[in-house]
C-alpha cells in the first residue's frame, strides 16, 4: 500500500537518497528543503510518517518538531542526525518525537523503522476517527429554551466536582448529559465508567460496583476491581439508580463519605478518586417515602440536579434532530440519505413520542429503509408508524397555526386523551405516559384541566 512521507533535509543529496529507497518501496515521497518549508508543506501534503533532520540552518529539527505537532498533534516524526547524542534523542522523544535514526542511514533500520511509525500513524487515526464517531454519537441537538437551560447548567457544574444528579424519562438522552460533564471537566482524560444499576441483578451489583476476591463467593475464580477502581481518577456514571438495591446503597453512601471501597471478601481498604453522576427516571423524592432509596444518600448525590425535558416539552428541536439522523444515519444500515417533506417533519413533531429522542431515531431510521420513494411523506411516516390522531382540530385549522403554539395545542390534547383513557385518575395516567405524577399535575395546570375541587 502506498503512504505519503515527508523527507526534511537542507542536503540534497541526503533527501534524494532518502527519496530513492522510500520509494522503491512503493511510497509516495514529497520533499523539503527546510524547516520553514516543511511547516508550510505539511497540511497540504498530511504525510502518515515525517523524517526530519535535527541539525538545519534556520529552523532547526526540534523546533519544526514543535511546530508540526502544533499544526497536527497526531503527527508521527521520525528524527535523524548525524550528530546524534542521548540529550538530545531525550529531547526529541519529550517533545513528541516517534523515533531517532543516526546517520548515515541503514536502509534496513530504516524501513522497519517505517513501517513501526506506519503502525503509529493508523492507531492515531483509528483513535482519531472513533473519537469523532463517539463525539457525534454523544452530541447534544437541539436549540430549544429546555435544552438550552441543560446546556447552561452543564458549562457551569463541568469543571467543578460537584456530583449531578440527572432526571429524565427514558431515552431522554440522561446519559449525552453525563458525558458531556465528563467531558468538559477536568478529568475528561481519565476513564468514564457507566454501570446501569437496573440491568445488573442485585445479587450481583456490589460486586460490580466494588470488586470481589477470589474465593469470596461461588463463581469468584480470580481477583476482580469494581467499577469504583476502575473508575478512579475519573468518572462513574451511575444509571438508573433508583432501581439498585438499599444493601447496595448503604455501601455507596460509605465511598462517597470516606473515599474508599472494599472488595467482597476483601479486608484492606482502597482509596478512590471519583467523580459521581447518578441519573435516574424516577422519582426519589415518593421513592424515599415508600422505604425503597436512602434520604442520605439522595442528599449526596443531589448537590447539583439536572431534569433532561422529554422530546415532547421540546418538540420545536425535532425538526433538528430528523435532519440530524437522517445525516447520520445515511448509508448506514441500508438507509439511503433521503429528505423529508415539511408535511412529514410536522406529522413527527405532532406525535407523543413516549420513548424520547431513542425513539424518535429509530423512526427515523425504519422510514430511511422502508419508506418508498425519493422523498419521505406524511403518508408514510402514518403507514410505517401507524396512525395517530391527536383531535379533532390539529386535522384543519391547527395547521395554520405558528409552530410553538401547534406544538402546545398537540400537548395539551394528547395530556386530555390520555386523562380520558385513565378515566381521570392522576397517577394512573402519569404511570401510563411514564412522567413523574408532579410533571403531570403542572402540565394540567399549564393546560386548565384541574377541576375546581382538585
Amino acid at each position: 500500500m502506498k503512504h505519503r512521507l515527508l523527507v526534511v533535509d537542507d542536503e540534497a543529496g541526503v533527501r534524494e537518497a532518502l527519496k530513492q529507497v522510500l520509494e522503491f518501496d512503493g511510497h509516495e515521497v514529497r520533499t523539503a528543503n527546510s524547516g520553514a518549508q516543511a511547516v508550510m508543506l505539511y497540511p497540504d501534503v498530511r504525510p502518515q510518517v515525517v523524517f526530519l533532520d535535527v541539525k538545519m540552518a534556520g529552523l532547526d529539527g526540534l523546533d519544526t518538531l514543535s511546530q508540526l505537532l502544533e499544526v497536527d498533534p497526531s503527527a508521527v516524526v521520525v528524527m535523524i542526525s548525524g550528530h546524534a547524542n542521548i540529550a538530545t534523542a531525550i529531547e526529541a522523544t519529550r517533545r513528541g518525537a516517534f523515533d531517532f535514526l543516526e546517520k548515515p542511514l541503514d536502509s534496513d533500520r530504516l524501513l522497519v523503522t517505517l513501517r513501526n511509525a506506519l503502525g503509529r500513524a493508523k492507531l492515531a487515526n483509528s483513535y482519531q476517527r472513533l473519537r469523532q464517531e463517539s463525539d457525534a454519537r454523544y452530541q447534544m441537538v437541539g436549540e430549544s429554551a429546555p435544552l438550552r437551560q441543560v446546556r447552561e447548567i452543564i458549562t457551569r457544574v463541568a469543571p467543578t466536582t460537584g456530583r449531578v444528579l440527572i432526571s429524565g424519562e427514558n431515552g431522554s438522552g440522561k446519559e449525552l448529559v453525563a458525558r458531556a460533564i465528563h467531558e468538559g471537566s477536568p478529568r475528561s482524560g481519565q476513564p468514564f465508567i457507566e454501570v446501569n444499576c437496573a440491568a445488573i441483578p442485585s445479587e450481583l451489583i456490589e460486586s460490580e460496583l466494588f470488586g470481589h476476591m477470589k474465593g469470596s463467593f461461588t463463581g469468584a475464580v480470580t481477583d476482580r476491581a469494581g467499577k469504583f477502581e476502575q473508575a478512579d481518577g475519573g468518572t462513574l456514571f451511575l444509571d438508573e439508580i433508583g432501581d439498585m438495591a438499599l444493601s447496595a446503597q448503604a455501601k455507596v453512601l460509605r465511598a462517597l463519605q470516606e473515599g474508599v471501597v472494599t472488595r467482597i471478601g476483601g479486608a484492606k481498604a482502597i482509596q478512590v478518586d471519583v467523580r459521581v453522576i447518578a441519573a435516574t427516571n424516577k422519582n426519589l423524592e415518593l421513592e424515599i417515602r415508600e422505604g425503597r432509596f436512602r434520604e442520605d444518600l439522595f442528599y449526596r448525590l443531589n448537590v447539583v440536579p439536572i431534569h433532561v425535558p422529554a422530546l415532547r416539552e421540546r418538540r420545536g428541536d425535532i425538526p433538528i434532530l430528523v435532519a440530524y439522523f437522517v445525516k447520520q444515519l445515511a448509508g448506514g444500515a441500508g438507509a439511503a440519505g433521503r429528505n423529508f417533506d415539511p408535511e412529514a417533519v410536522t406529522a413527527l413533531a405532532a406525535r407523543p413520542w413516549p420513548g424520547n429522542v431513542r425513539e424518535l431515531r429509530n423512526a427515523v431510521e425504519r422510514l430511511l429503509i422502508l419508506a418508498p420513494g425519493r422523498r419521505i411523506s406524511a403518508a408514510a411516516v402514518e403507514r410505517l408508524l401507524g396512525g395517530y390522531q391527536a383531535g379533532p382540530v390539529l386535522e384543519a385549522a391547527a395547521f395554520a397555526l405558528p409552530f410553538v403554539e401547534f406544538m402546545e395545542r398537540a400537548e395539551k390534547l394528547y395530556v386530555e386523551s390520555r386523562l380520558k383513557e385513565n378515566d381521570g385518575k392522576i397517577a394512573e395516567t402519569a404511570r401510563a405516559i411514564d412522567i413523574p405524577r408532579s410533571s403531570l399535575y403542572k402540565k394540567m395546570e399549564r393546560f386548565g384541566l384541574i377541576k375546581a375541587d382538585e
